[in-house]
């Protein structure tokens, strides 16, 4: 079985160097005489908080074309879309500014903000090589809609998404027109929707109700591609190299950005059109 690695894990890494930050400027700040420590943690608080938006708003930027296809999706920050430098840069300048007139605080929380990045490298490193240490694209014995054996091991030779979903499923269903055009924008990679628990009549009625146009389409009756991977929650989507390796996960909603930042990242693709609108 391999272990899914997704955002909400990412997230909890950051939450835990953020920690690192504020402690660490902190206990500095009191070893300084007259030196105000919760201020400390306030600016650590304050910066990183300006860092995520800074973060946030250079990755729109970046894929401001997939978003202005889908503007809520802005909003979406499960999709892991930020530029961590620009929003390193910014937590940092926040701080110069910030202790202009209490330099005292300045040299505390810069070392606080640097304990907390290599604290996020440090785990980042951990994740990294948990993900390579996982196994391949699973063989898993699956169905077409028209009842024609596949196995998902077929599909190895090239890049692989697999996409686990339900009907059922709120942001399975939204993402749904995402993994559409991404079919058609990114011929050289395999999109997989492995449809979980569902038989043929539920999956039929939903692609023909909202009009999609979907191939590579397997229903798992049991759900054994969620057992195999250990996928914990719909949608999960997983990325593997031609060589069958998993290089990336993300667990919940995708959007335009994310999926084509993925994609560029880890497979060198690029959409035949400028964007998956």
């Amino acid at each position: 079985m391999m272990a899914v690695g997704p955002f909400p894990i990412r997230a909890v890494v950051v939450a835990l160097a953020a920690l690192v930050a504020w402690g660490v400027a902190r206990w500095l700040a009191r070893r300084k005489p007259d030196a105000p420590a919760k201020l400390a943690g306030a600016l650590v608080t304050d910066a990183f908080f300006v860092g995520l938006l800074v973060a946030r708003l250079a990755y729109v930027l970046v894929w401001w074309r997939e978003y202005a296809a889908a503007p809520l999706a802005i909003i979406q920050i499960g999709d892991g879309g930020f530029v961590w430098w620009a929003g390193l840069a910014a937590g940092i300048g926040f701080v110069a500014w910030r202790t202009r007139a209490i330099a005292i605080l300045r040299r505390p929380v810069l070392t606080g903000i640097a304990a907390g990045v290599l604290a996020w490298a440090a785990a980042g490193g951990a994740l990294w090589w948990m993900q390579q240490s996982a196994a391949p694209l699973p063989d898993i014995a699956l169905t077409a809609l028209d009842g024609s054996p596949v196995s998902l091991g077929e599909y190895a030779g090239r890049p692989v998404v697999v996409n686990m979903w339900a009907t059922w499923c709120p942001p399975c269903r939204r993402e749904m027109p995402v993994l559409e055009r991404a079919q058609s924008a990114y011929p050289d990679v395999s999109f997989v929707l492995v449809n979980q628990g569902e038989d043929v009549a539920t999956i039929g009625k939903f692609l023909t109700d909202e009009g999609l146009q979907l191939s590579d389409i397997l229903r798992d009756p049991h759900s054994r591609t969620m057992v195999e991977t250990g996928a914990r929650a719909l949608p999960t989507t997983l990325y593997f190299a031609a060589d069958g390796r998993l290089v990336e996960t993300h667990m919940g909603e995708l959007t335009g950005a994310s999926l084509a930042h993925t994609l560029r990242r880890q497979f060198g693709a690029h959409p035949l059109s400028d964007s998956l609108e």
